[in-house]
């Protein structure tokens, strides 16, 4: 699979980042209510809250969280947060298209995922661990960096494997935003990455992907 058409490098080692860019289409909102609820019924049939700490995916993110510096109880990776919820028996929201999207691959994937606002960000772009001091307003507030996995560019941090950023957030008028998946490599390859994000919009043809890619 081909690298992102801009820069990304990796301090921080063991992680797959896997991007795309999908430009939002007028059709498929009443599929995508049906997949949101599929996706919820699968993730309930394969996990539960007494498995879900054992599985592969789950558990190596833990791992690369800690080896970042962060401790994965305390500020658990999204994608964990986003399955503990789902399966404490709450369903998926409908927010945007683009967002419903990402967050059905997060809980299809069991990896965090963010949708970043197309002109949102300035690459080069880096994948490591928050430095000290450094913090960033979150789509919950104020949020502490120092020691996390995260993902910045020459203008500073622009996301975390935890909770985004207010300055790449997708807003109702986005219609073209890139995707990105924090995957551990030893879990999950791009091609499955790749290969799941399509039957989702196979099922809900809610946006088109181009430019996959990872790295």
């Amino acid at each position: 699979m081909e690298k992102p058409p801009f820069e990304v490098n990796k301090e921080l080692q063991g992680w797959l980042l896997f991007w795309a860019r999908l430009e939002l289409v007028p059709a498929g909102s009443d599929q995508l209510a049906a997949l949101r609820t599929e996706v919820v019924r699968r993730a309930r049939a394969r996990l539960t809250m007494e498995t879900l700490a054992t599985d592969p995916t789950v558990s190596a993110l833990r791992k690369l969280f800690k080896t970042a510096g962060c401790d994965p109880t305390r500020y658990r990776p999204s994608s964990e947060a986003l399955l503990r919820r789902v399966l404490k028996g709450e369903e998926l929201p409908a927010l945007h298209p683009l967002v419903d999207i990402n967050n059905c691959l997060s809980v299809e994937l069991a990896v965090p995922c963010c949708v970043m606002r197309a002109g949102s960000f300035a690459p080069p772009l880096i994948l490591r661990a928050g430095k000290e001091g450094e913090s960033y307003e979150s789509l919950r507030g104020p949020f502490n960096l120092e020691g996390k996995p995260l993902l910045a560019d020459i203008l500073g941090p622009l996301d975390a494997p935890i909770t985004g950023s207010e300055r790449v957030k997708i807003t109702a008028e986005s219609d073209i935003a890139w995707l990105v998946a924090y995957c551990p490599d030893q879990t999950i390859a791009a091609e499955s990455a790749r290969d799941k994000l399509l039957q989702l919009l196979a099922a809900a043809p809610v946006a088109q992907a181009s430019q996959i890619s990872a790295i």
